[in-house]
């Protein structure tokens, strides 16, 4: 049981990781203006945060849940 709830933990703290990681790395809107002049929310890079790169660790927990809450069911 204790298998089982270690992998809820991990994985619950690995979508946690993953879903903080792009609010953690500062704004998702440039300060700059765009050419056309006006003004707007839209990111210069849509979906920068959202990389392999930055959320491998959330990626790493979630798969090592997995791994404890398969091992947990077959036990």
């Amino acid at each position: 049981m204790t298998l089982i709830w270690l992998g809820v933990l991990l994985v619950f703290g690995g979508v946690l990781q993953m879903a903080f990681q792009p609010i953690w790395q500062g704004r998702l809107s440039g300060g700059r203006r765009l050419r056309s002049g006006r003004d707007t929310l839209e990111p210069t890079r849509p979906g920068s945060g959202f990389d392999i790169r930055s959320s491998w660790p959330g990626l790493v927990m979630l798969a090592l849940g997995s791994a404890f809450l398969l091992a947990g069911a077959v036990i």
